[in-house]
């Protein structure tokens, strides 16, 4: 079971994030469109935990307001390696001090939870919004030319959510 706390895109940056989904499904590609799930959306993660104790919630509320919109740029592509031969790609989110004080500070609240990622700590957290994953190795150089030319986006993370995956639901923080 996974309880995550994610900052959502802007419209734009939402459909710009959809368009690459579409350009990898439409050449039958592992794709993030392909989770028809209402809860799916691009996203940046910022941290992870099995579970989350009311007053964290209480607590992350308080942190969060006031900190958004935050700015977010998309850089290029990013390739993960994952279990069993299989990739992730992904934009990068180029950092910047407002981003990673607000990841700080949520990594924090969650620090000592069960399940908290080491990866999710702050200087080891890689931002990022995934557009595959499950991607064989001999198909990420497919991957990468269906997806064409990738520039760099601008916009704003304008909401923050929780998620939980035992659940499948999500919410809106603050």
């Amino acid at each position: 079971m996974t309880q995550s706390v994610e900052l959502l895109l802007d419209d734009e940056l939402d459909a710009a994030v959809r368009r690459e989904w579409a350009a990898l499904l439409a050449a039958e590609l592992p794709s993030q469109a392909r989770h028809t799930d209402e809860t799916n959306r691009p996203h940046v993660t910022l941290t992870v935990a099995a579970s989350v104790l009311p007053y964290i919630e209480t607590a992350l509320k308080a942190e969060l307001i006031g900190q958004l919109p935050v700015p977010i740029r998309l850089g290029g592509l990013l390739v993960f390696g994952a279990r069993g031969g299989r990739h992730v790609l992904a934009r990068a989110v180029v950092p910047h001090v407002e981003l990673l004080e607000l990841q700080a500070a949520c990594a924090a609240l969650f620090d000592g939870l069960p399940g908290a990622s080491p990866q999710l700590q702050p200087g080891a957290w890689t931002p990022h919004v995934t557009i595959a994953h499950n991607l064989p190795a001999e198909w990420v150089g497919t991957a990468i030319g269906a997806l064409g030319e990738v520039p760099e986006l601008t916009g704003n993370a304008v909401t923050v959510r929780r998620w939980d995956s035992e659940g499948r639901t999500a919410w809106r923080v603050g």
